[in-house]
C-alpha cells in the first residue's frame, strides 16, 4: 500500500512557496506506485514580486522534460495568472498556438517550456494541484467498468472525464466538470489518471495519498491470488537457471534489435514479472495495449511475448523464436506505422522496447543502460495495472491510432529532443582486462567520457571496483562494472562474458590489455618463466579475444577488438626474450584474428606503447629493477632515460595509449583491420618496416 512519506520538520525548512513544492513534487516522484518516471506535474499559485517590483499571481507548475522524483526549482515553469486566465472563455486552442501563447506568460525566458498539461492546473481554482498516474487509479481507469466502480467507492466526490488527449479541450473539461460538482475531490481521466488539490501543499499531498489508498484497498478486496493473470501456466526457472538462459540469448536478442542504431539490454526476473510472464491469460493481455499514454513513449504500444514452454535444454530453440518473434515485431511495427503515419513523419526504431519469456523474466532494450530501465521500470506499473484491472473487470487500452498519435505527439518528440545528443561511443559496450590498471582504467574513463558502457576485468577485483565506482559516480547509474577474472582461466573468462551479457546484453569493444613482464638474460630464463609470459600475455590474450569472437558472431552486428602489444612486438628487447616473444606473438595474433574476422565485421588492431611507468602494477615490482639493471641504470633514473631515448624526447602516459585504443575503437577508423599503431614517442628502432 501507498504511505504518505510527508515530514513536517523537512517540509518546515522549505521556505518559499517554490520549495514547498519542489518538496511536495520529489516526495510524489519517489514511490512510482503512484506516479511514473517523467509523468505527472504539479503546481502551485503564489504571489511573487516581478522585475518592476509588483506582487503579481504567478502558478510555478513542472516544465516539460523533467521528472517529478528529482526536479528542482530550476525544473518549473512560472506563469503569470492574468495572462493565462482568460483563456479560459476561448472555445478551443490547438497545441501549437497553445505553446506559444504560454511562452508569452513567463516570468523568465530561461525557464524550461511549460507542460502541456499546464492549463489543467492553471483552469483549476486551487492554490496546489497534483496530476499523477497511479497504479491503482490507472487500474480503475483501464478498467471497462471503471466509471461505475468510481461510484462504489468515491460516490459523487469525483468528476470521470473520458480520454482524450492532454491540451486546451481536456484542461477546460476537467475544470467545468470540477465547477459543476461541488462535492468534487478528484478528477478521475480515462485511461490516463488523477488529479487532486488542496489549499496547501502538505494538504495537496495527504489528499493525493489518501485518494490512492482508497482506490488500493477497493481492488485488494477484489484481487484473488490463484487467478492473477488467469492463474499459473508456466512456474519459473530456478534463479541461476534463469539467469543463465538470459545471458545465453541476450547477445542473440541484442543482435536482433539493433538495425541502424545499436540497443543496450536489461534483465529482469523480479517477482511480479515472473508472475506475468507465467499467467495463462498474460499473452493475451500483453497486447491489449498500453496501460497509459506516458508508459507506450518508452514501451511501445505493446511488448514482444514470446510463446516458449521453460526449458533450460533449449536454448536454441528459444533463440530461434527469440529471431523469429522480433523481426515479426518489426513487420509490425512497420505496418502500423505505415496505417497511422502523419505527413513529415519519420519512423522510430521498430524493435520492441520490452521482451517477455515465459519461466526467465523480461529483457529490455534502449539507447542506453538507463533508458531501457526506464523501459522496464514502466512495464513494472504496467504489469500493476493490468493485475488490478483484471481484478476489478476487463482490461482495455487506447486504440492503436490513438496510440500512435501520442508516439509520434509533436509536444512529446520535443521532449525527446531535450536529451542530450549522442556521442562516438553511444550504445558500445566496452569490455577491458587489466581494468584497475594504469591504462585500463584511463581507457574505460575515456570510452565512458564518449557514451560507452564498460566491464572492467581484472584480478585486483577491489581496484577494477574501485575504479568502476568512480565512473558511475561521475557518468551515472551502472555505466560502469567490475567483474573478477583470471586471463588464464578459460571457465572465468566465459563467466565474466555471461556477466557482461546480463549487465548490458553483448559487447562491441574488446581491449586486450591485462599484462605482466619478466627480465632476465636469455640463458638464465627459467621454463616457469617462459610459461608465466606466455599463458598470461599468448593464452591470456587468445582466449579473451576468442570468447569474444563468438559472441560477436552471435550478435552479428560486428565489433571492435584493440589488442595493447608493446614496442617490443617488433623490437627484440634485451634480456627480456620471453616477454618480447609473446608480445610478438599477440601482434601476429591480432592479424590472424583479423583476417578471419572481415567477413562478419570485426576489426582487430593494435597499440605498441613503450614503457609506461605511471599507474602500472608491472612497474611496481621487480621488473622497473630488472630494468634498469640491463640498462645499467639506476631504478629511479627509468623515466628520464625512456624518455631520451625517443626521438620526440617525451614520456609516454597511459591517457596516450587510451587515445590510441579510442581511434581504433571509434567510426574515425571504420576501415582499418589488422593494423599497428606505434605509440612509443618516436623509438627508432621499434620503426614498423
Amino acid at each position: 500500500m501507498v504511505q504518505s512519506l510527508w515530514e513536517a520538520s523537512k517540509a518546515a525548512e522549505q521556505i518559499t512557496g517554490l520549495a514547498q513544492l519542489v518538496y511536495r513534487s520529489n516526495l510524489i516522484g519517489t514511490d512510482r506506485r503512484v506516479c511514473n518516471y517523467g509523468g505527472g506535474n504539479t503546481s502551485s499559485k503564489t504571489i511573487v514580486k516581478d522585475f518592476r517590483g509588483r506582487d503579481v499571481e504567478v502558478m510555478f507548475v513542472k516544465g516539460s522534460g523533467s521528472d517529478l522524483a528529482t526536479m528542482k526549482a530550476s525544473n518549473f515553469t512560472g506563469l503569470r495568472m492574468d495572462d493565462i486566465r482568460p483563456l479560459f472563455e476561448k472555445d478551443e486552442m490547438p497545441d501549437e498556438e497553445m505553446v506559444a501563447y504560454l511562452a508569452n506568460c513567463m516570468i523568465d525566458a530561461k525557464h524550461p517550456r511549460a507542460s502541456i498539461e499546464t492549463l489543467l492546473h492553471a483552469f483549476l481554482p486551487f492554490k496546489h494541484v497534483d496530476h499523477t498516474h497511479p497504479d491503482s487509479i490507472i487500474s480503475l481507469c483501464c478498467a471497462d467498468n471503471g466509471k461505475a466502480l468510481a461510484s462504489e467507492i468515491f460516490g459523487d466526490r469525483f468528476v470521470w472525464v473520458p480520454y482524450i488527449r492532454p491540451g486546451f479541450k481536456l484542461s477546460k473539461m476537467i475544470a467545468e466538470g470540477v465547477l459543476n460538482n461541488p462535492n468534487a475531490e478528484l478528477v478521475l481521466m480515462e485511461k490516463h489518471g488523477l488529479v487532486t488539490w488542496g489549499e496547501t501543499s502538505e494538504e495537496a499531498y495527504a489528499q493525493t495519498i489518501k485518494i490512492i489508498t482508497e482506490a488500493e484497498s477497493f481492488i485488494k478486496a477484489r484481487v484473488k491470488e490463484d487467478q492473477i493473470f488467469g492463474g499459473v501456466k508456466h512456474a519459473a526457472l530456478a534463479a541461476d537457471v534463469r539467469r543463465s538462459v538470459a545471458a545465453q540469448v541476450m547477445p542473440t536478442i541484442r543482435g536482433a534489435v539493433s538495425d541502424a542504431k545499436k540497443m543496450i539490454l536489461s534483465f529482469d526476473d523480479a517477482d511480479d514479472v515472473l508472475q506475468f510472464v507465467g499467467g495463462q491469460d498474460s499473452a493475451t493481455l500483453s497486447q491489449v495495449g498500453a496501460a497509459c499514454p506516458d508508459h507506450l513513449v518508452h514501451t511501445k504500444v505493446v511488448p514482444l511475448f514470446i510463446d516458449w514452454a521453460p526449458d533450460a535444454d533449449d536454448i536454441d530453440g528459444l533463440k530461434a523464436k527469440l529471431k523469429e518473434g522480433i523481426a515479426a515485431y518489426k513487420e509490425e511495427y512497420k505496418a502500423y506505422f505505415d496505417r497511422n503515419k502523419n505527413d513529415g513523419d519519420v519512423m522510430f526504431e521498430a524493435a520492441p522496447r520490452v521482451i517477455l519469456i515465459p519461466g526467465v523474466g523480461m529483457i529490455n532494450t534502449g539507447k542506453s543502460w538507463a533508458m531501457s530501465q526506464v523501459s522496464g521500470a514502466l512495464y513494472h506499473r504496467a504489469i500493476a495495472v493490468m493485475r488490478g484491472a483484471t481484478a476489478l473487470g476487463q482490461f482495455v487500452s487506447l486504440s492503436a491510432n490513438e496510440s500512435y498519435n501520442v508516439e509520434y505527439w509533436p509536444l512529446e518528440l520535443y521532449k525527446l529532443s531535450l536529451a542530450p545528443a549522442e556521442a562516438e561511443f553511444s550504445r558500445k559496450i566496452a569490455f577491458i582486462t587489466g581494468g584497475a590498471g594504469g591504462i585500463g582504467s584511463e581507457t574505460a574513463r575515456r570510452l565512458v567520457s564518449e557514451g560507452a558502457h564498460v566491464v572492467l576485468a581484472d584480478l585486483n577485483l577491489e581496484g577494477a571496483e574501485k575504479v568502476a565506482s568512480d565512473i558511475n559516480a561521475k557518468y551515472g547509474e551502472n555505466r560502469a562494472i567490475a567483474v573478477k577474472m583470471d586471463v588464464t582461466n578459460e571457465d572465468m573468462i566465459k563467466a565474466a562474458y555471461a556477466e557482461t551479457s546480463i549487465a548490458y546484453g553483448g559487447v562491441d569493444i574488446i581491449v586486450n590489455n591485462a599484462g605482466l613482464a619478466t627480465s632476465s638474460p636469455f640463458d638464465q630464463t627459467s621454463l616457469k618463466e617462459w610459461n608465466l609470459n606466455m599463458n598470461v600475455l599468448g593464452t591470456g590474450y587468445f582466449l579473451v579475444a576468442r570468447e569474444a569472437f563468438i559472441l560477436m558472431k552471435e550478435q552479428a552486428i560486428g565489433g571492435n577488438m584493440v589488442f595493447i602489444g608493446s614496442k617490443n612486438s617488433i623490437y627484440a628487447g634485451k634480456s627480456a626474450s620471453a616477454y618480447s616473444s609473446v608480445k610478438a606473438l599477440e601482434a601476429h595474433l591480432a592479424r590472424c584474428i583479423a583476417a578471419e574476422g572481415g567477413e562478419f565485421g570485426i576489426r582487430v588492431n593494435t597499440i605498441l606503447p613503450d614503457a609506461i611507468l605511471q599507474g602500472s602494477a608491472i612497474w611496481n615490482g621487480t621488473w622497473r629493477n630488472e630494468r634498469a639493471a640491463a640498462y645499467g641504470i639506476e631504478p629511479d633514473q627509468l623515466e628520464e632515460y625512456y624518455r631520451k631515448r625517443t626521438t620526440l624526447l617525451v614520456n609516454i602516459y597511459p591517457r596516450d595509449i587510451a587515445e590510441g585504443i579510442a581511434f581504433f575503437a571509434s567510426s574515425k577508423s571504420d576501415k582499418t583491420t589488422g593494423c599497428m599503431l606505434t605509440i612509443d614517442g618516436g623509438v627508432p628502432a621499434a620503426f614498423t618496416r
